[in-house]
């Protein structure tokens, strides 16, 4: 009886052993299907975050432009512009220029500042005859400045565009 009692179980246990890797063959198109949505979910995550990261590292350079800029450091603020920036006025003019105008002119010491949210811009120039740029975040930057002439805001949008894998500071020169 014994005998009879395992052999019924060793058969039952290879039906449902067999049983289930047919539950398995016949679950394959769903388990395709889910794998599939899971694969386009973790593109779609992966091309948000790098949007979001470029944005982030756009807002960055920004911010350390007029970190140097309220430190009075125009030199380094200088070399976070563009190639096509430093053509319209040598370091040592952007130097002088910056720290008469701001410092001298304005009466004030420092200033500080607010960054708005980086704004994705499909295609942009920096002026009419300037080649059109792709890939470029818009940036407006709000700078208070206290000075003996009394309290005032500047308010620019500042433009970036990545040159040689890193992003640098374009300003709106068009008309």
């Amino acid at each position: 009886m014994d005998y009879y009692l395992n052999r019924s179980f060793h058969i039952l246990m290879v039906y449902i052993e067999l049983k289930g890797m047919n539950m398995r063959k016949k679950s394959t198109p769903f388990k395709r299907l889910l794998m599939g949505v899971l694969i386009l979910i973790v593109i779609f995550i992966a091309v948000m975050w790098i949007f979001a990261t470029s944005g982030k590292a756009a807002e960055e350079v920004v911010g350390q432009f007029y970190q140097y800029e309220q430190e009075g450091d125009f030199a380094n603020s200088w070399e976070l512009f563009h190639s096509s920036m430093k053509k319209k006025f040598t370091k040592s003019n952007y130097i002088q220029d910056r720290a008469h105008v701001f410092m001298n002119h304005f009466g004030v010491e420092t200033f500080s500042y607010t960054l708005e949210k980086p704004e994705k811009i499909k295609t942009w120039r920096m002026e009419k005859t300037a080649p059109v740029l792709k890939n470029v975040y818009k940036v407006l930057v709000r700078q208070t400045y206290k000075g003996k002439y009394g309290h005032f805001d500047l308010e620019q949008e500042i433009y970036l565009v990545k040159e040689k894998g890193d992003w640098k500071i374009m300003w709106d020169y068009n008309k």
